[in-house]
């Protein structure tokens, strides 16, 4: 025996208007936050919720600058003026560290010439003679120490005829704290053996470029917006050296320290977003990593959507806005997706506090000052699409069209 009955029509009106009902109220009360993201002092302004009646707009970069600390190393003419630590003259060029490979030619003398490898204490060791210092100095240092180390091991009267050239450069393992993304300890420099280029291996000399600051820099996420760039500190063997990196930031300076193992960076903080540093550079992130989700409207899924598994790589210096086209949620039928929502997650990287920012994306679209509430992303957030509210009704709609046509049987 079974008994079967149809929902009335009105009962299906009523469950669809109350559900709708309810789904309305529920989307009034926006994300908790416990950074007061409302007055604009968050980790960045473009945080705070828009506000029609303001009669002034585009005031986010002057509201992220009043915070800031002063730069510590002042304007760029005055940067090393009041500095008492040591200069960084001896920084420049090309230096030696553990691991490198080099190659000695003592003219008519096979018991010296050979390949030799700096040792794990920085220094070369000959035959005979006491270990050279090698660590932190450059090639012309070397060839004198060794001319000299030569002589006073009485094998020679007077200065040899020597050559020390760099066959390869090792890599580095130096720590890099502070204001940046993903602060470590990274290992930059090594070269694998299908990217290795046999022809300057066998040229005279070498060179690289893979163990500069810049790099370590990057390999550590980048430096963040909050990060003081005028006195970035240099720890190398008890020493202490400051350096201006803003002309590396804009690519006016050429100079990019070259590390060495053991070298300790530290980035300082301003204590605020400076959205200028928020744009590619030598010591920028190299993009930004996305958590995504867009699984219903306009695409019925994150394949159609061409966006990844988990995450999806977007310019740095994109905004929210930006993000949330590259997500699909933007675009299609008008009359269903105009008035879509979308969610970004964050995590404020000074204090670790999240924070959670819903937009309306029609709106936002259409704001004449949606710069002060287009907020930058930052590496590993998150952005979440919602469909509109016609899509909502419709996909209600659809559900409980289904009930009623199907009725509730007991057998």
């Amino acid at each position: 025996m079974s008994i079967s009955f149809q929902v009335p029509l009105a009962s299906t009106l009523t469950a669809t208007l109350a559900l709708t009902l309810l789904q309305g109220c529920a989307s009034l009360k926006r994300p908790d936050n416990i950074e007061p993201v409302a007055e604009g002092r968050a980790y960045q302004a473009q945080y705070r919720q828009p506000d029609r009646k303001k009669s002034r707009y585009l005031e986010s970069q002057s509201m992220n600058e009043t915070p800031c600390l002063p730069l510590i190393g002042g304007t760029v003419e005055d940067s090393f003026g009041k500095w008492s630590g040591p200069a960084l003259s001896p920084l420049l060029g090309e230096k030696l560290t553990r691991n490198d490979l080099v190659e000695l030619v003592v003219v008519g003398d096979d018991t010296f010439s050979g390949d030799y490898v700096v040792s794990r204490e920085g220094d070369l060791t000959l035959p005979h003679l006491p270990p050279v210092k090698a660590q932190g100095r450059s090639v012309p240092q070397i060839e004198k120490s060794l001319s000299k180390a030569l002589i006073a091991s009485g094998f020679y009267t007077e200065p040899p005829q020597l050559t020390l050239r760099i066959l390869d450069f090792a890599e580095v393992s130096v720590g890099v704290t502070g204001a940046v993304f993903e602060p470590h300890a990274v290992r930059i420099g090594a070269v694998s053996g299908d990217r290795a280029d046999r022809m300057r291996q066998g040229a005279m000399g070498a060179s690289t470029e893979a163990r500069n600051l810049s790099v370590a820099l990057r390999a550590a996420g980048g430096v963040r917006p909050d990060a003081d760039l005028s006195a970035v500190e240099l720890h190398r063997s008890g020493q202490v050296y400051r350096m201006d990196l803003r002309g590396v930031f804009e690519g006016t300076d050429p100079t990019d320290i070259m590390l060495l193992s053991g070298d300790q960076i530290v980035v300082k903080s301003r204590q605020c977003f400076q959205d200028d540093l928020m744009r590619p550079s030598p010591i920028s992130p190299p993009g930004v990593t996305l958590y995504m989700s867009n699984l219903t409207q306009p695409a019925s899924g994150n394949a159609e959507s061409a966006i990844g598994r988990s995450v999806r790589e977007v310019p740095y210096g994109a905004r929210f806005l930006q993000a949330v086209v590259d997500t699909n949620c933007v675009g299609g039928i008008k009359l269903t997706n105009a008035n879509r929502h979308a969610i970004l997650f964050s995590r404020n990287p000074v204090t670790q506090v999240s924070v959670v920012i819903e937009r309306n994306i029609e709106r936002l679209l259409r704001r004449a000052d949606r710069d002060d509430y287009d907020p930058y992303v930052l590496p590993g957030d998150a952005i979440a699409c919602y469909d509109s509210t016609l899509t909502n009704i419709a996909d209600l709609g659809r559900v409980t069209t289904v009930v009623g046509t199907a009725g509730i049987l007991l057998k």
